[in-house]
């Protein structure tokens, strides 16, 4: 199998679409046509990683963090980035980050973090704008449903939870065959009128290429007429963040142990615990601070993230509690996630998990 096979797969999970525009998802060293000798899953792309990988004899590296974000002047093993690129070119090791578009799906990074705490009733904080596209076209009502399921098929029709979804109204269509053509009904030269259905179907804009093939390869006429607009609407299966509910309001204390016990912490930077029931629980891996008020805005009564600043903390307003558990903590579940992915779609080729904690923060405990 070549990288490119596995490339492929983790871009239908997490297209490279949604990754925020400061990100650098995507192939960083390597090509994409060699052959793959094994995955390693990992959530930073190291020095120790790379000499993982050649260890375990693997050469790709499938990362959640990108290990270059901004250009690079010089590579000469000034630093711990520059240090990694050489030897993972030397080494003929491929290095892919899979990032934000990773957190910005539904059953993404946020996803298994909801997973481990078991919350229900999940929907985005913050949903994605301009990801969303619609098509409108014109086809014979006996072919309506063929057109239809073979759309669907590709993609298209998901509103939130629900899928195939269409509108459909008819009309009456006008042509006229010119010399040369081929029509499927009607006759060259002569104005024909058929009753058509209207079909419109939204889809995620990132599939257009294959939403047309689809409507093209099923659609009965020579020249398929429709219409391909671009949505202002939120795309309310991607984006940032999560929100979801507690199946029983736990009270705030029994909250913070199970977080404790379910992400392996040594402690918890939170802010002033207000005495009430948690029930609704906001959520973002890595650095979430930008969320705050969506969190807020959406009734949560616990927001969990990472990094946030001394003034940020304030912004609870004394209406939910802000728990800090630290970057790595927050995204240690991904190296997991990656792991299953690959796994389930590559069940008998080597997919190992990293075994390396790259967390570069230590607490100091004085137990005396």
């Amino acid at each position: 199998m070549n990288i490119s096979e596995i490339i492929f797969h983790l871009e239908s999970i997490a297209p490279p679409v949604y990754q925020e525009n400061y990100d650098n998802c995507g192939l960083l060293t390597g090509t994409a046509n060699r052959e793959c000798t094994g995955v390693l899953t990992t959530l930073d792309a190291t020095e120790s990683i790379v000499e993982e990988a050649i260890a375990r004899k693997c050469n790709l590296i499938v990362a959640h963090h990108p290990i270059i974000f901004g250009g690079l002047k010089k590579i000469n093993g000034s630093n711990y980035v520059e240090k990694t690129i050489i030897a993972a070119i030397k080494n003929d090791i491929a290095i892919y980050a899979i990032h934000t578009n990773l957190d910005n799906v539904m059953h993404g990074v946020n996803g298994k973090i909801a997973d481990a705490l078991g919350l229900i009733n999940r929907s985005i904080l913050l949903p994605k704008e301009a990801t969303l596209k619609k098509l409108f076209t014109f086809v014979p009502p006996v072919y309506a449903e063929k057109v239809r399921t073979a759309i669907f098929g590709a993609g298209g029709g998901h509103i939130g939870n629900y899928s195939e979804a269409s509108f459909n109204a008819e009309g009456m269509g006008t042509f006229k065959g010119e010399e040369g053509a081929a029509p499927f009904v009607g006759e060259i030269g002569k104005q024909h009128q058929e009753r058509e259905i209207r079909i419109e179907i939204i889809f995620p804009a990132h599939l257009q290429k294959q939403i047309i093939h689809a409507l093209i390869k099923s659609h009965p006429y020579e020249e398929v007429a429709y219409d391909v607009v671009s949505l202002a609407n939120s795309n309310q299966l991607v984006g940032s963040g999560l929100i979801g509910d507690l199946p029983e309001a736990m009270d705030e204390n029994g909250f913070l142990q199970k977080i404790k016990q379910s992400f392996g912490l040594v402690v918890i930077k939170h802010t002033k615990l207000l005495n009430k029931p948690v029930k609704r629980v906001a959520l973002c891996g890595g650095a979430g601070s930008f969320l705050i008020s969506k969190a807020l805005m959406a009734g949560a009564d616990f927001y969990m993230s990472s990094d946030f600043k001394y003034h940020e903390f304030f912004d609870a307003n004394g209406r939910m509690v802000i728990a800090d558990i630290g970057h790595f903590e927050s995204e240690r579940f991904t190296i997991d996630l990656l792991y299953e992915i690959l796994l389930e779609k590559f069940p008998t080729f080597a997919v190992l998990k990293s075994e390396i904690a790259t967390n570069p923060v230590r607490y100091f405990f004085d137990d005396k």
